[in-house]
C-alpha cells in the first residue's frame, strides 16, 4: 500500500490563489510539498529534490507547460516522474497534445479538491507498482539466472561424483557445493515469497484501476492490448510458482546434501569415530554385496576410543575415499580368480581403531591387488590415478591427505600387505590427553555388512 508520507509532490503553477488550495489539502493529505511559480524555478527545485509526480500549469509567462513537460522527458533523471497538467482550457486538441508529450493525466481548471486528489493517489499509485513491477522483473531475470545456474552447477556435480569419482569424493565436494549454493538459494527462496505477494499487490492495483476507470486514454489501451495484459497478468503469476516450486525442490536437494556431510552440525564436534566408519560402510553396503561372487567380507576390530573433537563430515569423506578404493581394487584382484578361488580366500576389508600414546590410529587393510611400489609416492598427488580415462579424477586421495594432514594434524600414509596381496592405509590423529579417558567401547566383527 502507497504510503503518502513518502511522497512528493512539486507544484509549478505562477497563479497564487491555485498554489495557496493546492498547497493546504495536499499538506492536509499528509504529502509533502514543494512549490515553483515558474519554469525556472521548477528546474532548480528538481536538481535538490526528485517528486514523486508533478502538478504542471500549462499557461505560465515564459516556458509553458508543455514545453516543460517536453524538457523533462528528455532529461533521464527526471523522465519517468508523473506529470498531470492544469488548465483551464478545455479542448480535445490541447489534452492530447499534452499526454502526447508524455503527461500522465489532466485536471481542469477550476481545481476541485477531492478530484485532484483522487487522481493523484491514482497515479502516484500507478507510478508506485510501475516501479515495483520492473524492479520484480530485474530479480526475476536474476532469480532465474541464478536457479539455471545452481541447476547447472548441481548436475556437473552429480555427473562428476557418480561417472568421474564414483562416490569416493561425494563428501567433501557435497559439502563445498551445498555450502556455496545454500546461500543464494536461501536467498532466492526466500525473496519469491515477497515477490509474489508484490505482484499480487501489484496485479491489485491494476485491476482497481480498470474498475474504477473503464475507459481510460486511447494511448493506454493501444498498450494494454500491444502486451497482452490479461494474459501476462495469468502468466506472471505461474511463473513465480514454478520458480517456486524450484527453489523448494533444489533447497530439498541441497538439505539432503548438507546431512550426509554433516553441515548441519557444528563443523569441530565431539564425534564417535566408529559411528562415522558403520555409517559410511552402509552407504557402501551395495557396492560390497556382489552378483557372481562372494559378498566382500568386512572384518571390524574396533578398540576403545573416546568421543573425539574433530570435523566429522570430512573424515566420513576419508573413510569413503578410502574404502571405495579399497572395493575396486578387491573387485579388481578378484576379476582373474574363480569363484572357487575367492571361497578358499574370502576377498576382506579389516578395520582397526586403537588409541596409542595419545594418537587415535585407523588401519584399514584389504586384499585386494595393491599398488605398485613405483606408483605409492605419487598416490596423493592431485589428479594422479592409475585408473581409466573418465573412471577417475585422481582427487580422492589428495583430498583425505589434505584432510588429515592440515584440518586434523595427523597423519595418511600407506604401506603394501606383508603376508598377504593387497594395501594398508593408516590414518593417526593427535588425541588431547582429557580426551583420552572418555572410552567408546571396543568390539570386534566380521561380516559383510556395517
Amino acid at each position: 500500500m502507497l504510503n503518502s508520507h513518502q511522497s512528493e509532490i512539486l507544484i509549478v503553477d505562477d497563479i497564487p490563489t491555485n498554489i495557496k488550495l493546492l498547497y493546504e489539502f495536499l499538506q492536509q493529505s499528509n504529502y509533502r510539498v514543494s512549490i515553483a511559480k515558474n519554469a525556472e524555478s521548477a528546474f532548480k527545485k528538481l536538481e535538490k529534490i526528485v517528486p514523486d509526480l508533478i502538478l504542471l500549469d500549462v499557461m505560465m509567462p515564459g516556458m509553458d507547460g508543455y514545453e516543460v513537460c517536453e524538457k523533462l522527458k528528455r532529461n533521464p533523471e527526471t523522465r519517468d516522474i508523473p506529470v498531470i497538467f492544469m488548465t483551464a482550457r478545455t479542448d480535445e486538441v490541447d489534452k492530447v497534445k499534452g499526454l502526447s508529450i508524455g503527461a500522465v493525466d489532466y485536471i481542469t481548471k477550476p481545481i476541485h479538491p477531492d478530484e485532484v486528489l483522487a487522481r493523484i493517489k491514482v497515479h502516484l499509485a500507478l507510478r508506485h507498482t510501475q516501479m515495483q513491477l520492473l524492479n520484480e522483473i530485474t530479480e526475476r531475470k536474476q532469480t532465474e539466472k541464478e536457479l539455471h545456474e545452481a541447476l547447472d552447477e548441481l548436475k556437473r556435480v552429480h555427473i562428476q561424483l557418480v561417472h568421474n569419482e564414483k562416490m569416493s569424493s561425494l563428501g567433501h565436494l557435497v559439502a563445498g557445493v551445498a555450502h556455496e549454493i545454500n546461500n543464494p538459494i536461501n536467498f532466492i527462496y526466500a525473496n519469491l515469497h515477497h515477490a509474489e505477494h508484490y505482484v499480487e499487490d501489484l496485479l491489485g492495483i491494476i485491476r482497481l484501476y480498470k474498475q474504477h476507470f473503464p475507459n481510460p486514454p486511447r494511448e493506454i489501451l493501444d498498450k494494454s492490448e500491444e502486451l497482452d495484459l490479461d494474459y501476462l497478468q495469468k502468466d506472471l503469476v505461474k511463473i513465480l510458482d514454478s520458480m517456486s516450486l524450484g527453489t523448494s525442490r533444489i533447497c530439498d536437494i541441497v538439505l539432503s546434501l548438507r546431512k550426509f556431510s554433516r553441515l548441519h552440525e557444528s563443523e569441530v564436534k565431539w564425534a564417535d569415530i566408529h559411528e562415522g566408519i558403520d555409517s559410511t560402510l552402509t552407504i557402501l553396503q551395495g557396492n560390497l554385496q556382489r552378483s557372481g561372487y562372494p559378498d566382500v567380507q568386512v572384518i571390524k576390530a574396533y578398540g576403545s576410543l573416546p568421543l573425539i573433537e574433530c570435523y566429522a563430515g570430512q573424515l566420513n569423506q576419508v573413510f569413503m575415499n578410502l574404502l571405495s578404493n579399497a572395493i575396486e581394487a578387491i573387485n579388481e584382484r578378484d576379476t582373474s580368480r574363480t569363484v572357487a578361488e575367492v571361497l578358499a580366500e574370502p576377498s576382506t576389508i579389516k578395520i582397526t581403531t586403537e588409541v596409542k600414546d595419545k594418537r587415535l590410529i585407523i588401519r584399514i587393510v584389504d586384499n585386494g591387488s595393491g599398488i605398485p611400489k613405483n606408483l605409492r609416492s605419487q598416490i596423493f598427488n592431485p589428479f594422479f590415478t592409475t585408473k581409466d580415462v573418465g573412471k577417475g579424477t585422481g582427487m580422492g586421495l589428495s583430498i583425505s591427505h589434505k584432510i588429515i594432514a592440515e584440518t586434523h594434524n595427523g597423519r595418511l600414509w600407506c604401506e603394501p600387505n606383508l603376508d598377504q596381496p593387497g594395501t594398508q592405509f593408516f590414518i593417526e590423529i593427535p588425541i588431547p590427553l582429557h580426551q583420552v579417558l572418555s572410552p567408546t567401547g571396543s568390539k570386534q566383527t566380521s561380516g559383510s555388512q556395517a
